[in-house]
């Protein structure tokens, strides 16, 4: 077998919130050999198998008992030379590929599309899998298809961007699929011509007063700036960024809520979407939860942004995953109270408490 099986591994280097969980069994695979022997030995031994990537959208509740697989699939392939009639190509990133580094090289190449998606932390795999979207865009829009191995059955298979049923942060992989595909790559379908989106309103107002038109590369920049000053960095301070998902309400319980808030005279912010229904930012609703800032053991909701939870890590006498976790459930039996929403945690929990 073309393939190093580590027992008892440690995993904290392995995900951004830097939970020491340990892995019964471990493998790095980088080639698609690497990928079968994995699956074959998995199981030969009935073992579970948990794809990893970047670990920055996991939450390792407790050790893992079976075979953890760091998918180290490298590469970006043109699928088809560019036709100079055309305004687009079709571009496949293997799974392993770091996301913010295919959106600079992308622009390098003058391939367009990307730019609303900067600086969002993990790999290109785990970026399908949740349907990443930020500043008014979504990968959805721009995928065509992908390629994932079947965990069962070890063979390679296709699937188009509707048999991926993508939604606002949701896909068939975290429905029907989950735990049943690992995907090696992606394919996205970019532009040769310049596209810029500055609908999204914290990018409509960085580019307020600028009197020339900004570039893909300055969308690019702007995005990396506005999520600096509205996230911490995991490499100084572990997390995974968003933990709850904005929730989407009827217009009707927006309604409700509004009449609710009118005599403390505060205004609540909802994005209408195209079904009518209205998105409101969990953040919000976990500042006006009087969260920000809380600590709980080794956990804590950051100081400057309501939706991140760190891990501090500095309790000798606490679990960090349990602390994490706990406070995540004091948060959202409070919003609901207060508010009548549930809010779903956005990271995958692995283990349990």
């Amino acid at each position: 077998m073309n393939l190093k099986i580590e027992t008892n591994k440690c995993l904290q280097g392995h995900n951004t919130l830097a939970l020491a969980a340990r892995a019964s069994h471990f493998c790095c695979v980088s080639d698609h050999l690497q990928m079968q022997d994995a699956l074959a030995f998995a199981r030969s031994k009935s073992l579970a198998v948990i794809p990893l990537g970047a670990g920055s959208n996991v939450v390792l509740a407790s050790d893992i008992d079976g075979l953890v697989i760091y998918v180290d699939l490298r590469g970006v392939t043109v699928k088809d030379a560019v036709d100079t009639a055309e305004d687009y190509v079709d571009v496949t990133f293997q799974a392993g590929e770091d996301w913010h580094e295919m959106v600079l090289y992308s622009l390098a190449q003058g391939w367009y599309g990307l730019e609303n998606l900067s600086l969002i932390p993990g790999n290109m795999g785990a970026a399908a899998i949740q349907n990443i979207g930020a500043y008014g865009v979504e990968l959805s829009d721009i995928l065509t298809s992908l390629k994932v191995f079947d965990i069962e059955s070890g063979q390679l298979l296709t699937l188009t961007t509707k048999e991926c049923q993508f939604s606002y942060r949701n896909s068939v992989f975290k429905q029907s699929l989950k735990d049943k595909y690992i995907i090696t790559e992606v394919t996205l379908r970019l532009s040769t011509q310049p596209v810029i989106n500055l609908e999204y309103p914290a990018l409509t107002d960085y580019f307020d007063d600028q009197l020339a038109s900004p570039t893909p590369h300055m969308v690019s920049e702007a995005v990396c700036n506005i999520r600096r000053s509205k996230l911490p960095d995991p490499n100084e301070l572990p997390n995974v960024g968003s933990f709850f998902k904005n929730p989407v309400i009827s217009a009707v319980s927006f309604t409700s809520i509004e009449r609710q808030l009118e005599s403390k005279d505060v205004k609540v912010p909802g994005y209408i979407q195209s079904s009518g229904s209205v998105k409101v930012p969990a953040g919000w609703l976990v500042e006006q939860c009087q969260f920000k800032g809380v600590r709980q053991g080794s956990a804590g909701v950051h100081k400057d942004q309501a939706l991140v939870l760190v891990n501090y890590n500095d309790s000798m006498t606490s679990d960090p995953a349990k602390d994490i976790l706990g406070l995540a459930d004091n948060i959202q039996r409070m919003v609901a109270a207060e508010f009548g929403i549930d809010l779903d945690i956005e990271p995958r929990i692995y283990g349990s408490l």
